[in-house]
């Protein structure tokens, strides 16, 4: 350690900011039993000039613990999170410095260390560098942030061999993801897929360092990233156009001085190992409060050459500026909403131990697909794919086999790291239909002679009959295209959305004769499709051309991604001159408004409780497993509709708002419903998914209770359900609110469920997904704070 720090300083002008740090340590000192909570004042502990903090910030419906750049208000970016991988804590969360060091507090739950400190602590510091440090008695570093990077370093940060950098899953979580940076003990600084070995086929780019010994990886106040050796005064530069070690200076003053050399006051860079397993080199301007990219590594136009994109099994190509993996014939997804997961074999059973009847082996050929030779024979020549495909057929252990350019190569499962080039065929065994077998032929020509023989005895009376055989024959095959035609409409309804022209869906309608109901955008009828007599509902946009046309582009891009058994399916549409509807399945049952505000008959207890998680698995996927986020925007009882069997489905995405994948929220004009719409469609604030939720809070109260968020008929404290409900829970009063014998475990929890859902900042309610857990009983509920009423 006293080496390192010998040529860190010999070449490299840290000391002054060592010192800098010292003193700013002082200034910024976090006190022995100093704490801070999420929905406190202060949140975090700030460093001297408020540039950087650790603290609380929120992500995936709770509270995480790290270090972030202070950008501007709601937009920080995060350099380091503790327990990453943990379940997020909540708002009776606390963070304590204590002399075992950082510990996390919660109620009713173990307390979680998230220092190890050898010597107790006394005093700690977030300095100006991003450095978080806890200090001994004597004011020695006993535990650092920069120490045990996530995803990020910054300036004057190190990467230690033995250490690495893992990516984040997504743009809006910072857990575990699939890529890492690994500052190897040989000298390499090498990028593979996680949960690989740290070996040459695994790693999809590497520094060439020669196998020199390195201190570590380093990213100085200009931007500039190097390895810094042991023994030489050369440096590895991966400044430069390959981003790969340049030993032609020997200059250390030269490092980072691109066209981009600002100085650190103006300036913070951070080098951050992104969800795509690309490291890219930021610099963040403090005066403008910008970030910009100066360069990545690796630097590929091809993304599918980055190792572990798509999963095994899987082979990654691109549509367009797009990624896509695809399942290898004879394989399914492993999770259809994670398509870069994998994919399983959707048979068992291959080699040569197939002995289902009427199976048999072939070979699949998909050209200019290439994947890691991973080979448990040697490669050999051969001449053509169909010999290879030969040789893997004919062979019990082969699974799959690739031909490049005269080569053969015999492969068993998982495949790995396929991807699309240009010249490698790969060949995939996989489980085919036999032809007839050799008795059947022989009875097949024993009919033949048989008929020939009968044939030659009665021409005459064939003869007689050839006219009717025609009619019959021609009838026959009418007959036949329309089955065929039936059947071709019923498989064209399961895979795509259909084009109708305008006259087949006034057809349809008998001239738009019955109204199922009205919407903000359109009228929507019942219909009945000639070709196959399926029910069908059929909204036809009556606004101005300008915003139906709008509103209908929204939908049949959106609708036509989308599905989900809690979704109501889109099946085709109309685009034809002024005229554009959209062609759902009809749902037969009606609405939940329909269901739960009858007087005559409500659902039971045990029907109210389904329908309410039905409701919130379709949001979920609305909000986390559609490729864009989906807003819907006005989630209420009239839009969530029933199918035959009582499963409820949310229709009416005419509203919905588009997130791309990198935004999280976004500004709208106001929509939806007065009593379901969320406190920020008022304030002009940032519309996120957060406004889904707290509209689905409002219903869940209304499924819960039978009755619309305001009646004014009810008794004075009941006329507000909002308030009511938060009244008997304080009370214990709970059995008041519902109509019919109830659960009350299930009926405090789904309770506290709502009132978590209608708090009036955006933050303190949960996402879709921990609304899920909540109703399964999968996590546990705090206690919800008081609502703020609607009106």
């Amino acid at each position: 350690m006293a080496s390192a720090m010998f040529y860190v300083l010999l070449f490299f002008p840290f000391g002054l900011q060592l010192a800098q740090g010292a003193d700013e340590s002082r200034v910024a000192n976090i006190t022995l039993g100093s704490s801070i909570r999420p929905a406190t004042n202060p949140t975090a502990w700030f460093s001297p000039s408020g540039r950087f903090a650790l603290g609380f910030y929120y992500e995936d419906g709770g509270f995480y613990v790290g270090v972030w750049l202070q950008t501007s208000p709601g937009n920080n970016t995060v350099i380091w999170t503790a327990k990453r991988d943990d379940a997020p804590v909540f708002e009776d969360a606390m963070l304590q410095l204590t002399e075992q060091g950082l510990q996390l507090t919660q109620t009713n739950k173990e307390d979680i260390l998230i220092t190890n400190l050898q010597v107790g602590a006394s005093t700690a510091s977030m300095l100006d560098s991003g450095n978080f440090i806890i200090y001994d008695a004597n004011f020695e570093s006993q535990w650092e942030s920069f120490s045990l990077p996530t995803d990020t370093i910054i300036s004057g940060q190190t990467l230690q061999p033995g250490n690495e950098l893992i990516s984040s899953i997504s743009e809006t979580s910072h857990s575990s993801g699939r890529f890492r940076l690994k500052m190897q003990d040989d000298g390499n600084l090498v990028s593979y897929p996680v949960n690989t070995t740290d070996t040459a086929e695994n790693a999809y780019w590497a520094s060439s360092s020669n196998g020199k010994p390195v201190i570590s990886l380093n990213l100085d106040n200009h931007g500039g990233l190097y390895l810094l050796f042991q023994n030489e005064s050369r440096i590895c530069n991966l400044t430069n156009d390959n981003h790969v070690c340049d030993y032609s200076s020997t200059n250390t003053s030269d490092l980072g001085k691109t066209s981009n050399n600002i100085s650190m006051s103006d300036r913070i860079y951070r080098a951050t190992l992104n969800v795509d397993g690309i490291l890219q080199v930021y610099a963040h301007d403090l005066e403008s409060n910008t970030s910009k990219v100066l360069f990545e590594i690796p630097e590929t136009k091809d993304k599918c050459t980055i190792k572990g994109t798509c999963g095994f099994n899987s082979y990654c190509t691109s549509m367009g500026e797009k990624l896509v993996c695809m399942c290898f014939p004879g394989f399914d997804y492993i999770d259809a909403n994670r398509t870069w997961i994998g994919c399983k074999q959707n048979l068992t059973g291959g080699g040569c131990d197939l002995k289902r009847d009427n199976m048999v082996l072939n070979m699949s050929k998909l050209n200019n697909i290439g994947s890691v030779d991973d080979t448990y024979t040697a490669p050999f020549p051969l001449d053509t794919v169909e010999a290879c495909s030969d040789a893997c057929l004919t062979d019990c252990n082969c699974e799959a086999a690739l031909f490049d350019d005269g080569s053969c190569s015999k492969q068993k499962f998982p495949l790995r790291y396929a991807r699309r080039d240009t010249s490698s065929v790969m060949l995939i065994k996989v489980v085919g239909t036999k032809g007839p077998t050799g008795s059947t032929l022989i009875k097949k020509e024993l009919s033949i002679k048989i008929l020939c023989a009968i044939v030659a005895v009665v021409t005459g009376l064939v003869t007689a009959f050839v006219a009717l055989g025609f009619f019959l024959y021609r009838h026959q095959v009418r007959r036949y295209k329309r089955i065929s035609r039936k059947r071709e409409l019923e498989l064209v309804d399961e895979i795509a959305l259909r084009r109708f022209n305008f006259k087949d869906l006034r057809d349809a309608t008998d001239d738009f004769k019955q109204v199922l109901g009205k919407g903000a955008f359109g009228t929507v009828f019942k219909g009945v499709l000639p070709n196959n007599d399926r029910a069908v509902a059929i909204k036809r946009l009556e606004k101005v051309i300008d915003e139906g046309e709008r509103e209908f582009r929204t939908e049949m891009r959106v609708i036509g991604r989308t599905h989900h058994r809690n979704l109501v399916r889109l099946l085709g549409f109309c685009d034809e001159g002024p005229h554009r509807l959209l062609v759902y399945e009809f749902m037969s049952n009606g609405s939940l408004a329909d269901l739960i505000f009858q007087v005559d008959r409500q659902p039971s207890w045990s029907e109210r409780t389904r329908i309410t998680l039905d409701i919130a698995r379709g949001i979920h996927y609305l909000h986390d497993e559609c490729e864009a986020s989906i807003i819907h925007c006005d989630i209420k009882p009239q839009n969530i509709l029933m199918d035959d069997n009582w499963t409820a489905k949310i229709s009416d995405f005419g509203l919905a708002k588009l997130l791309m994948p990198s935004q999280t929220r976004t500004f709208t004009g106001i929509r939806g419903t007065r009593g379901y719409l969320a406190p920020e469609w008022h304030k002009n604030a940032p519309i996120t998914v957060k406004a889904d939720v707290y509209s689905f809070g409002i219903m869940l109260l209304e499924i819960v209770c039978c009755r619309k968020n305001m009646e004014l008929e009810a008794e004075v404290d009941e006329i507000m359900l909002l308030d009511w409900v938060y009244g008997c829970f304080v009370t214990g009063a709970l059995e008041n609110l519902v109509p019919d014998e109830a659960d009350m475990t299930e009926l405090n929890r789904l309770v506290k469920v709502g009132l978590w859902c209608i708090q009036s900042e955006p933050a303190s309610r949960p996402n879709m997904k921990n609304v899920v857990m909540m109703l399964e009983g999968s996590i546990d509920i705090s206690i919800p704070p008081p609502p703020t009423s609607s009106f």
